[in-house]
């Protein structure tokens, strides 16, 4: 995940924390934590690559709408981490 931006990394918890979100359900997600909006532009070509590193699976819901799910790699990746955030805190509390 070190290849990640931190953008890339917030929509893969967006995607983790939801069942087959839309591209608009992980942008209203999103737009819970970002002070701004985000946009199209800039949320579809993330999500997109997100896919073609195997990280998330893209299919359809409807003619006009898609799906985004982790892949077993992209739960790895995640798991991986959070076990590694959680080593770095281990000392703070809450």
């Amino acid at each position: 995940m070190d290849d990640l931006s931190g953008f890339q990394r917030d929509l893969l918890f967006a995607i983790a924390g939801e069942d087959r979100p839309s591209g608009q359900d992980v942008k209203d997600v999103i737009d819970t934590y970002y002070s701004s909006e985000i946009n199209h532009g800039r949320l579809y070509p993330n999500l997109d690559t997100l896919v073609d590193m195997g990280l998330v699976e893209k299919g359809r819901l409807d003619r006009r709408t898609n799906y985004y799910q982790l892949t077993a790699r992209g739960e790895r990746a995640l798991a991986a981490r959070r076990e590694w955030e959680s080593q770095l805190v281990a000392g703070v509390s809450a």
